[in-house]
């Protein structure tokens, strides 16, 4: 943490904070420019242009922040973007050096004061602890970003701690309905495998939840699906879409792997309520068939969609599922544009779309 950053003490909860549902309106999208090649052994040429293809589609409708190493990799960025075609007019660039690109996880997640005319910043963030989805030891620039962040654009930051002990969260492992309900899976948060919190209990944890990013209630699924180091993020498997409207992944083939904890995660969605008593509005998103590269299972999943300004961008697969799952989101979004990505080289690095974008909210009207 450096000398200068505004870290306030207490929680965002008292002077009014919550996390913002990912539909509400934007300021930015923060996205970091690919440079690892060891992320993408053996694939990694593609990789640029499929970044500057998203950044093509988020500038026409809201500001990128693209985080670079240096100057040389600015210019590397700026050239790929030019080639695409895409207007650098709403595209700025920042200097910090990061260990990988999944900007969801590393990067900070934002709260907004939800009654903007008390007094007060509109505007925070969170800074948790991020050390690679407790499995890698290349984390300690990434860390840093959220801080970062929080100077470059001058607003107060939280440092998540429960007993004197900073807590791990990635943005990856929770979705959120803007209202104060959380959606996460018990195989990322609670599990000891790839334990991000050990020792920590699921009420102890819930009450962090609640703390920093004003969640009143949990929804907890089982599991995530099968190729996904990060052990069960929820962003693969069911995103709110609206405020009592969920869509979750299904995967009708008994025999696939992802079969079972995906009918699970179906079957308690259908047995939660909403905050009234009444049952949340369920949509099958369908499953890409199976994706593949030097004989190991990726973690392909048309859930790991980012909601924009007017704009929603998917993965696709060059699969029979795609146009299914196009048209489902049209519907679940009326009035923002559907977009495909093409995602098979991208999917090797075992993240897509949702996973390299963090939304900055935009200030209150």
């Amino acid at each position: 943490m450096s000398a200068d950053a505004t870290v306030l003490v207490g929680t965002p909860r008292a002077p009014g904070y919550r996390m913002p549902a990912e539909w509400s309106p934007h300021r930015a999208t923060w996205i970091a420019w690919p440079h690892n090649p060891e992320d993408w052994p053996g694939k990694f040429s593609p990789i640029p242009w499929v970044y500057a293809d998203i950044v093509r589609h988020l500038a026409e409708v809201e500001d990128v922040e693209i985080v670079v190493d240096d100057a040389a990799m600015e210019r590397t960025a700026r050239r790929a973007l030019r080639h695409a075609g895409a207007s650098t007019a709403r595209v700025y660039f920042h200097h910090w050096p990061t260990n990988r690109v999944w900007t969801r996880d590393s990067g900070p997640i934002f709260v907004q004061r939800i009654d903007p005319s008390l007094p007060g910043p509109p505007l925070g963030l969170t800074n948790w602890k991020f050390n690679a989805w407790a499995k890698y030891d290349d984390w300690q620039l990434d860390d840093q970003l959220p801080d970062h962040i929080a100077q470059d654009l001058k607003i107060p930051e939280w440092l998540p701690v429960h007993l004197d002990r900073r807590i791990v969260l990635e943005g990856g492992s929770i979705d959120v309905n803007g209202s104060g309900t959380l959606m996460t899976t018990e195989e990322c948060l609670l599990s000891d495998v790839q334990a991000r919190n050990p020792g920590v209990r699921r009420e102890e944890l819930e009450g962090v939840l609640g703390e920093y990013l004003g969640i009143e209630r949990v929804l907890w699924l089982g599991r995530g699906i099968v190729g996904d180091d990060t052990h069960g993020h929820v962003d693969d498997v069911a995103r709110f879409v609206g405020e009592s409207t969920i869509v979750a992944a299904v995967e009708p083939r008994a025999r696939d792997p992802n079969h079972a904890a995906l009918a699970e995660n179906l079957e308690r969605l259908h047995a939660a309520r909403t905050p009234n008593g009444g049952p949340y509005h369920i949509v099958e998103l369908p499953m890409p068939a199976p994706v593949s590269f030097h004989g190991q299972r990726l973690p392909a999943s048309y859930a790991n969609f980012y909601i924009a300004n007017q704009l929603v961008l998917m993965p696709t697969f060059n699969d029979p599922n795609d146009r299914r799952a196009l048209e489902i989101l049209e519907g679940a979004f009326p009035g923002r544009a559907v977009v495909g990505i093409h995602c098979r080289d991208f999917i090797w690095g075992l993240g897509t779309i949702h996973c390299m974008t963090q939304q900055q909210p935009a200030p209150p009207a």
